[in-house]
């Protein structure tokens, strides 16, 4: 299969060690936070897409609703789910206990975590929880961070207005925290708490880091995505995309290592930064709105710092990813390019050029749905979940597109379907709102 480029398996024991504090204890096949067990949109390494898929797609093995309104993606560990939704108390986390040898899901709990439900275009919670052993961490689209045990008791909060001076924003927050060790590492967006470091089992603050003067590509606010961690120059760092630009802080203390203003814009930075590539040297970054693309190259520089060089920018017109994110393998990037209508047009460019391989403006080519694509992988597969709801299968390649199945969910609100697929254990799980369905995956 593709080389995984943010894996514990393809970086230097130290990181591997590191990743398996992360997001342990795990079982084979746990998907445990946003984007995978590596956040790179990987499944787990044994897991398949199966057989390939009749007219109808995959077989459904079960539905269940009551997960709120909302547009979060699931972490899977073990027996249990867990996802966020609103409801007419508030934003809550909801815990499922998954059928074993089949049978039907039942709710094990749900638990509110925020004061009221939050308001904000496209009302509905954003946040995929970040399982860790016995507890969870997630933000609340208010903007808040919550941590709870996996049996349902708030442990701990902090609201970013009353704690760090963040200010609302128009499409809500939508981080998932990112678990480094004992540290959970979040991102208010305020002039003096950019992000912020905490002990995640009490909710101590161990470091913040202001906002820095460089970061003036777009809005001068947290953005949308999710941090992930580099090794990248040989310092472990934090990187994330936020609404002025992409950022490095140092793990260990905060320290803003390098910073840009390349592809931000003014109105909302969505997707998850990309990093690793030949060495694991290269983060990756992408956002709509005609902002574009950037490529960077990391570099020792002296202890426990980087020296950064931009190897290029990409113009919208040739690779933008609005959202719905980005994977990363094999040293080539496959992800939905365009923007608003034309967004759903399936791309493979090569990560350190830049060049369109295929896709894109390059072949005018559309994929079988309307709008932004999320993509996740799974062994040498890609699936595609286009915002008006169908879900294409295609190989992860550079030889071309070449889609191999496609189906559409029994239940399809199309309200739109942004939230991201998960594959564990076996399951497809499709998040549709209120609604979680599960399809059989694997052999």
């Amino acid at each position: 299969m593709p080389a995984r480029l943010l894996s514990p398996r393809c970086l230097a024991l130290g990181v591997a060690a590191l990743f398996a504090v992360v997001v342990s204890p795990l079982t084979a096949g746990d998907w445990p936070q946003w984007r995978g067990p590596d956040r790179d949109g990987f499944a787990a390494d044994d897991e398949s897409l199966g057989p390939a898929w009749g007219d109808d797609g995959p077989e459904e093995l079960w539905s269940l609703e009551g997960m709120g309104k909302g547009f979060a993606s699931v972490a899977v560990v073990g027996d249990r789910l867990y996802t966020t939704g609103n409801f007419d108390d508030g934003q809550r986390v909801v815990a499922v206990d998954l059928p074993a040898g089949g049978g039907q899901p039942s709710i094990a709990w749900s638990k509110t975590f925020t004061e009221g439900v939050p308001k904000h275009g496209y009302d509905g919670s954003r946040s995929t929880p970040t399982v860790v052993g016995d507890k969870l961490y997630v933000t609340g689209s208010n903007g808040s961070i919550a941590c709870l045990s996996t049996d349902g008791e708030v442990l701990w909060s902090k609201d970013f207005a009353a704690e760090y001076g963040s200010g609302s924003q128009s499409w809500g927050y939508a981080e998932s925290p990112l678990v480094d060790g004992d540290r959970v590492i979040f991102t208010p967006g305020s002039e003096s708490a950019l992000m912020v470091c905490c002990d995640r089992n009490t909710g101590r603050e161990i470091w913040k880091t202001p906002y820095p003067p460089q970061l003036t590509g777009g809005k001068r606010e947290a953005g949308y995505s999710s941090a992930v961690i580099s090794e990248g120059g040989n310092v472990r760092h934090y990187v994330q995309m936020t609404g002025g630009g992409p950022i490095g802080l140092r793990a260990s203390d905060g320290k803003i290592l390098w910073g840009s203003d390349a592809a931000a814009n003014g109105t909302a930075v969505i997707p998850t930064p990309l990093v690793g590539g030949k060495g694991g040297d290269w983060v990756f970054v992408s956002s709509g709105y005609g902002a574009g693309a950037a490529c960077f190259e990391l570099t020792p520089a002296g202890r426990n710092e980087l020296k950064v060089r931009t190897v290029y920018e990409l113009d919208g017109r040739d690779f933008q990813n609005h959202h719905g994110q980005m994977i990363l393998a094999d040293g080539y990037v496959y992800a939905g390019a365009g923007h608003g209508g034309r967004a759903n047009s399936p791309v493979c460019l090569k990560l350190e050029t830049g060049e369109i391989v295929w896709g894109g403006e390059k072949d005018k080519l559309t994929g079988p749905g309307k709008g932004s694509i999320a993509a996740i992988a799974v062994g040498d597969e890609l699936l595609f979940r286009y915002q008006s709801g169908e879900i294409s299968r295609l190989a992860l390649t550079t030889e071309g597109y070449r889609p191999t199945g496609q189906f559409t969910p029994r239940v399809n609100e199309n309200d739109p379907s942004w939230a991201h697929p998960a594959v564990a254990g076996g399951v497809l799980f499709v998040r549709e709102q209120d609604t979680l369905l599960a399809y059989r995956a694997g052999e």
